[in-house]
């Protein structure tokens, strides 16, 4: 399960998170000038050359592709930032609150459309990635902890991508424990089948008018 991401189990594809995740701000660095921009989602500009805006991931984006911005990455994916969330990941069995909702999903977008605008890129890359293993690997042994006796799980400050593959896993598995450990409370429906006729014949039944 660590580091990798099984679309059968998960709510979501990653393209689909990825979609979500384009609604998040992000600073740019326009190279022209240009008037606001009237999206359905709301105005954004005006831009001016050299002065840090922010725009919505997927509209920085858009004009990256057209060399009409740099992208200025997140504060936390600097690799110092990174490197303190990895201690504090690996020295506790809790996960970090430091990083944002949708930090994978930031992140591969920064990597596929502005790897030239992220310094110490080579450095970046690996650290997110083993920051994600091990995060995997401490939902992993929660769930393991799993029994028939488990009515609720609550695990704190898990990412988009995490919330997506371990909350459909949770359901299942707990219906399971409770399908098997509690038979008593589901339905049995040859009882019901052989209850509800009898319920009609013994009824009282009206004589229709002529």
């Amino acid at each position: 399960m660590a580091g990798q991401t099984n679309h059968e189990l998960s709510l979501f594809s990653a393209e689909e998170l990825e979609f979500i995740a384009e609604d998040e701000t992000v600073d740019i660095v326009p190279n022209l000038k240009m008037g606001p921009l009237n999206f359905i989602s709301g105005d954004f500009g005006p831009f001016t050359p050299q002065i840090v805006t922010q725009v919505p991931l997927w509209l920085a984006i858009a004009l990256k592709k057209r060399g009409k911005c740099s992208i200025r990455p997140p504060q936390w994916m600097s690799v110092e930032k990174l490197t303190q969330v990895f201690e504090a990941e690996r020295e506790s069995q809790e996960m970090s609150d430091q990083l944002p909702f949708h930090y994978v999903e930031i992140s591969r977008l920064l990597f596929d459309h502005a790897r030239d605008n992220i310094p110490d890129v080579h450095m970046v890359r690996p650290l997110i990635e083993d920051i994600r293993n091990l995060r995997f690997h401490k939902v992993q042994t929660d769930l393991e902890a799993f029994n028939g006796r488990t009515i609720a799980v609550k695990i704190k400050n898990l990412s988009a991508m995490e919330v997506n593959i371990v909350r459909p896993f949770i359901g299942r598995a707990l219906q399971a424990f409770y399908k098997h450990d509690s038979p008593e409370l589901i339905p049995d429906p040859e009882r019901v089948s052989d209850r509800r006729p009898q319920d009609v014949n013994n009824a009282p039944r009206r004589q229709l008018r002529r």
